[in-house]
């Protein structure tokens, strides 16, 4: 990461070796005994210690915004200290001042460039920190996932219903949900293999999504069987949306990988009105209403038999 910040650390000790060769161009050098070594450990404490402050942080930042002002503000204290560490070594005349401007000056700005960057930088951790935890509750929700159609389960499931539900219960408005099944599912896994019959299951979620609005929600219930949760939807709009979806799997062919065969299907829905229930007895209705279109369906193959 250091490579990326060459030019900075370069800058840095150019401005620093300037300053020795103008202090020595302009003093003397103080006799031994003149030399004050408490005060030379504090300061050049401090310009050290900035330094390596500065070279970590190049180390682990890249460059932008915040690492600049963090380069500039160290910079500043380190050269101010640098300075102050020199005076203690290096008798310079009074007639000269270079010293005391850059001492009080850039010690001042120094501090005041990198409490800018603390600030940029604090305000930089929020956000990742902010993301962390977006990040954290995707994993969450990827938790209960079904792995298959990559559609929430049946737990995820649950838990979107009873929001929905509270929704509405408190904007009075309507509530549907379907769940589908697909007919005869069991014989494309005996026929063709496990693998095909996850295939279909990914290829009839595909379906059903495009065939669905921005706001409702697709999940895998159980096997074969999906559940659709259809906010602000009467049970006119939930039955016209069950006979296009319906009619859309019907139509859908289904090409195995081996034959390369077309496979159609049909599917049997279930729908259910949400009223004053929760979330486990509107899905028991819409299971007890799935039974009878199954065996509705049943008897018109039966009678068209």
């Amino acid at each position: 990461m250091l490579a990326l910040h060459k030019w900075k650390i370069l800058l840095i000790l150019v401005a620093a070796n300037l300053l020795l060769l103008a202090c020595l161009s302009t003093g003397d050098i103080k006799a031994w005994r003149e030399i004050n070594w408490l005060d030379i450990l504090g300061e050049g404490g401090v310009s050290l210690l900035s330094l390596v402050w500065l070279l970590l942080i190049l180390h682990s930042r890249p460059a932008g915004r915040v690492t600049n002002f963090f380069v500039l503000g160290l910079a500043g204290i380190f050269l101010a200290s640098f300075q102050d560490a020199l005076d203690e070594v290096i008798q310079i005349p009074d007639s000269v001042n270079f010293d005391q401007w850059v001492e009080s000056g850039l010690m001042p700005v120094g501090l005041l460039l990198l409490t800018y960057g603390i600030y940029h930088w604090h305000k930089e951790q929020l956000q990742i920190n902010e993301h962390l935890r977006k990040r954290e509750r995707l994993f969450r929700e990827h938790r209960i996932q079904d792995p298959v159609t990559h559609l929430g389960s049946a737990e995820y499931l649950r838990r979107q219903l009873r929001m929905e539900l509270a929704h509405h219960h408190q904007r009075q408005q309507p509530l549907s949900l379907l769940l589908l099944d697909i007919d005869n599912f069991a014989h494309i896994n005996r026929r063709y293999g496990n693998d095909e019959g996850d295939r279909l299951l990914q290829e009839l979620a595909e379906l059903i999504l495009l065939n669905l609005r921005r706001c409702d929600l697709l999940c895998r219930y159980a096997g074969d069987r999906f559940a659709i949760v259809l906010p602000n939807t009467g049970e006119t709009m939930a039955q016209m949306i069950a006979q296009e979806l319906a009619n859309a799997v019907r139509h859908f062919a289904f090409k195995t990988s081996r034959q390369g065969e077309s496979v159609f299907h049909s599917v049997s829905i279930g729908v259910a009105l949400a009223l004053d229930d929760s979330a486990e007895h509107l899905l028991a209705r819409a299971n007890q209403a799935l039974l009878h279109a199954k065996e509705k369906q049943e008897r018109d193959i039966f009678l068209a038999a």
